[in-house]
């Protein structure tokens, strides 16, 4: 790939902010732009921009023949994917043939002096966006293993910078494709979420982030944190982006059984298809208040989150005050000793999911087995008391599950507290008559990039231990000019019902504002 050609004048920087997943279909189809035009935009803003704010980490030098092989296949007359021709970036633990996944640590990659986990096939996820034509640009960085929320400061290729306010924290741990997304380098990314690795990024960088429900995207070819959490979803700048890019990641596959569950759960035709901006009339929204969580809003984001609820009414929303109050659901949640502000539960059987992950890679693989991982990383050992996972040794069940790493584990405790999750949010929504509730998406304000704070989320652990799904949308700026966003959530499979809310929403208040 050369960094060096200048993109056509009709595709400079401010047309790649603006270019949305249909403008560029029909951009293609009536010759305005080529798919080779597009990419070396695209291209030229990522020599212009990854400098300053270190999204991607590995560049694809076959995007352009890739392009160019569209644009063939076009003037052929051959069908294309749904995704043809938009540049898309991936985030660096997700497999991709060729690229080294290295979950942002030095040890997992070979240049910083670790060994390099090379796949010998593409993840799920990205053989599903080659397959739908996009235009993969490039992988992108995170914190060690994914390991945070809040920032990508700790990995090998250095910190991602917030494009939206940069001297705050970025998001976590899908730092790098949010930043690739707002700094239109890309026009969609795919991030992965194990506990508001997709939200907290989006919503950091005043993006759409969609967190769908475990088991309608596949998560194998992806290091892992949590079978029993992760998952992968889009980030874009607009809601109907993201959408259609989930159109392409959702559904069944044999690599990841628990996708069977998804069978019959996705649209039959789009996620957008639903889209109008007439989509919260009637619509019952439940409020963010102490029955969910007992964490107060800051005086600035209470502020904002009163502007965002008369938006709401204005655009014919029902608004149902605090639904969960009077149950029990704000003591479900427990903020695992060792952390900061996360619960860790049902992380406890990473042992069997790096396993598996491992195996995955191939016979050539660096590493094979979680004794051989556990070797290769000992002189940064991140479950040892204090590291980054050590938390993990105060929950019962991971001592059990590390004994053997080959066996997949019970997990009694995690289990029987998804299944309390789960039916409180039925009985809540069907006492309520709910379609959806909406919540500011951090209690207050952004962290400083560097300044060791977390960041303060209302949804993370909640929707993680019960798989449920969230839509973030921007909502507005503090006066710092960090972004205040919301998130739409709801029951498991209710992807198309939150997708139409936050549609409606960002319609009518139009919020977001390109951050370069």
């Amino acid at each position: 790939m050369t960094m060096t050609e200048t993109p056509t004048p009709e595709l400079d920087s401010a047309a790649l902010g603006t270019l949305t997943i249909r403008q560029i279909a029909a951009g293609l189809a009536d010759g305005r732009f080529t798919a080779e035009g597009l990419a070396r935009a695209a291209l030229a803003q990522v020599k212009a921009l990854n400098g300053t704010y270190n999204a991607i980490i590995f560049e694809n030098e076959a995007a352009l023949e890739t392009a160019r092989e569209i644009d063939r296949r076009r003037a052929a007359g051959e069908q294309l994917g749904p995704l043809a021709g938009v540049p898309v970036v991936v985030k660096d633990p997700m497999d991709m043939k060729g690229f080294p996944s290295t979950a942002g640590w030095r040890l997992l990659h070979a240049a910083s002096g670790g060994v390099d986990l090379m796949p010998e096939r593409d993840s799920p996820v990205v053989a599903r966006m080659r397959a739908a034509d996009a235009v993969i640009l490039g992988k992108t960085n995170v914190p060690i293993l994914s390991w945070t929320g809040t920032h990508a400061n700790d990995s090998w290729a250095g910190p991602t910078i917030n494009p939206a306010i940069e001297d705050r924290a970025p998001g976590g741990s899908s730092a790098g494709t949010a930043a690739a997304v707002a700094t239109h380098m890309a026009v969609v990314g795919l991030a992965e979420e194990t506990g508001g690795s997709i939200q907290n990024p989006a919503s950091a960088q005043g993006l759409v982030g969609i967190k769908p429900t475990i088991g309608l995207v596949p998560n194998a070819g992806v290091v892992p944190l949590s079978g029993n959490r992760d998952v992968v979803g889009p980030i874009a700048r607009t809601v109907e982006d993201a959408a259609l890019c989930l159109d392409v990641l959702a559904g069944f596959t044999t690599e990841d059984p628990k996708t069977l569950a998804s069978v019959g759960k996705t649209p039959v035709g789009s996620y957008a298809d639903g889209l109008s901006p007439e989509g919260l009339k009637g619509k019952r929204i439940g409020l963010y208040g102490p029955g969910w969580r007992s964490d107060a809003l800051s005086e600035e984001a209470a502020a904002l989150y009163e502007r965002a609820k008369s938006e709401l009414e204005a655009a014919g929303a029902i608004l149902v005050e605090d639904p969960f109050a009077g149950t029990d659901f704000a003591s479900l949640r427990q903020i695992t000793p060792g952390t900061p502000f996360f619960d860790g539960r049902g992380l406890e059987s990473i042992p069997y999911d790096m396993t598996c992950y491992l195996r995955r890679l191939g016979p050539k693989a660096a590493l094979k087995s979680w004794a051989e991982f556990v070797e290769a990383t000992k002189a940064e050992d991140p479950l040892a008391p204090g590291a980054i996972l050590g938390y993990l040794n105060e929950l019962a069940d991971f001592r059990e599950a590390v004994k053997s790493p080959e066996t997949p584990p019970a997990l009694p405790e995690f289990t029987a507290l998804k299944a309390r999750y789960l039916r409180l949010m039925d009985e809540v929504f069907a006492r309520h008559n709910l379609d959806a509730l909406a919540y500011p998406q951090m209690l207050r304000e952004l962290p400083g990039l560097h300044s060791g704070d977390a960041i303060l989320e209302t949804t993370v652990g909640e929707l993680n231990i019960g798989g449920f799904p969230g839509v973030t949308v921007p909502a507005g700026y503090y006066a710092s000019g960090a972004p205040f966003e919301l998130i739409f959530l709801g029951k498991q499979w209710s992807e198309a019902e939150l997708l139409q809310c936050a549609y409606a929403y960002e319609q009518a208040t139009k919020h977001r504002k390109p951050a370069v």
